[in-house]
């Protein structure tokens, strides 16, 4: 018998599981807050520590800085799915069923969702293994950029197990409201990480020096220790939600991904449609896609803001969709779209004003900056439809309506990625032409996601989803 399958002590009842303050009742925002700025702090942390790594690799020189570069797309395409795809689909069904005071469902969740994460993560190894020479070869990898990621490769998608695993825990228990210890794991484990990886990248100490392997070795270690955390927490007395052995059940599988795997495509819509813009860049030179690429990672560093905001929104709106209160659903969703318009709109106009502020941070040349001021000029304006659409898309992970925000995600990746790159490759199209239909594409992007909301797509069905207990 396992650990984990060693039941409780009859003089050690589970405690009570009482809904956190300001989710089911009381002032909105202030709940919607609190519960967003522990995760969105640890998502800023994680950024830093990442481009921390990148500049300990960086010392190994250019082959080893584009052997990391080819992987990192693979991997944060792994992350997203892990922490907002199948991760917001456990985020709802835990939040839902604590909405509808289905305790015994919210813990057997917890267990499903620690097999999940076994099994994506077994997948995940094995096409980075398999497919990985072909894909970074397709990327332009060769010589030893490609050897580099190929090290790096085998070694960090190693641990894609604890990788999984801590995103889908961490998932369960920001949907029961519990944002304090997912966040104390992982800064936690971003000391480890820190001090580890350039140990093993250069073998300061009693450590061997592993070069790039010993960078996604350090990466492996972070989320194995973050992920024993997390377990022995959930197994512990301080744990409202225990994670238990209990019977595998089709019904709870089938109510995580029904929310998860539209999630799920959702990122592969926005990895696709950045994948797509840039091809279309890169025709227009080295300046061109070097000033977008300083420009977009502006967009990138919004993602901490509207995900930390959007966890919080689908922990209050799916125990509102639980507990039958969908027109309180319906509030925490404007209300969270209306910040996260406020947020991306004023970081884009400041961009948009002040282009040059962002850009030269990273570069002087007048072609580059040129080039990234008018991607930001056209671009940036339009970030607050972006915001929107995103906190919407998650209110709609929190109801259990996904469909129609990922199908918006969809016409977004239409109109950037295929009417823009083929405008500029078969009609003749400029870079101006081309961030115009990217802009045209975001704006889409959160009218259509508005109109959905508008249009009472999941509101007015909420109450009859949420009372449904998932059948055995």
């Amino acid at each position: 018998m396992t650990a984990l399958s060693r039941r409780e002590g009859p003089t050690a009842p589970a405690p009570v599981y009482k809904v956190p303050s300001g989710v089911l009742a009381g002032p909105i925002t202030p709940t919607m807050l609190r519960l967003a700025v522990p995760t969105t702090l640890v998502l800023v942390v994680q950024t830093l520590v990442g481009v921390a790594e990148t500049w300990f690799v960086g010392f190994l020189g250019t082959e080893a800085l584009a052997g990391v570069a080819l992987v990192f797309p693979v991997l944060m395409l792994m992350q997203m799915m892990a922490n907002g795809g199948i991760g917001g689909g456990i985020s709802s069904a835990v939040a839902r069923a604590l909405g509808a005071a289905r305790r015994d469902d919210a813990e057997a969740l917890i267990w499903h969702a620690f097999v999940l994460a076994c099994a994506f993560g077994i997948l995940f190894t094995a096409a980075a293994l398999l497919a990985g020479p072909v894909l970074y070869r397709a990327m332009g990898g060769e010589g030893p950029a490609l050897t580099a990621a190929l090290t790096y490769s085998g070694a960090v998608f190693a641990g894609s197990i604890p990788l999984w695993i801590t995103a889908l825990l961490s998932s369960a228990l920001r949907g029961a409201g519990n944002v304090t210890v997912p966040a104390k794991a992982i800064s936690s484990g971003t000391v480890i990480l820190l001090l580890l990886s350039p140990a093993l990248i250069f073998g300061w100490g009693p450590f061997p020096r592993l070069s790039i392997a010993g960078g996604g070795i350090a990466v492996v270690v972070y989320y194995a220790c973050v992920a024993l955390a997390l377990i022995l927490y959930l197994r512990s007395a301080k744990s409202l939600l225990k994670l238990r052995v209990v019977p595998l059940r089709a019904a709870l599988f089938k109510d995580i991904m029904s929310v998860g795997l539209l999630s799920a495509v959702g990122t592969v819509q926005v990895n696709l449609t950045v994948t797509f813009v840039t091809a279309a860049v890169g025709r227009f030179g080295a300046d061109a896609i070097a000033g977008y690429g300083i420009a977009s990672r502006l967009d990138y560093l919004q993602i901490p803001l509207i995900f930390g905001l959007g966890t919080a929104m689908v922990t209050m709106v799916g125990h509102n969709i639980g507990a039958g209160q969908g027109a309180r659903a319906r509030r925490v969703a404007w209300i969270g779209a209306a910040l996260a318009f406020g947020m991306t709109e004023v970081i884009g106009l400041a961009a948009a004003i002040f282009p040059q502020g962002w850009i030269g941070l990273f570069s002087d040349d007048p072609q580059v900056l040129a080039m990234g001021t008018l991607y930001l000029r056209t671009v940036a304006p339009v970030y607050g439809a972006v915001g929107v659409g995103l906190a919407l898309y998650f209110a709609s992970q929190g109801a259990k309506r996904v469909l129609f925000p990922v199908l918006a995600g969809t016409v977004r990746m239409i109109i950037a990625a295929f009417i823009g790159w083929s405008a500029v490759v078969w009609f003749g199209a400029g870079l101006s032409t081309l961030f115009l239909v990217t802009a045209l594409a975001a704006v889409s992007y959160g009218l259509l996601t508005a109109a959905v909301m508008i249009g009472g797509a999941w509101g007015r069905q909420s109450a009859l989803l949420v009372r449904e207990s998932p059948a055995e």
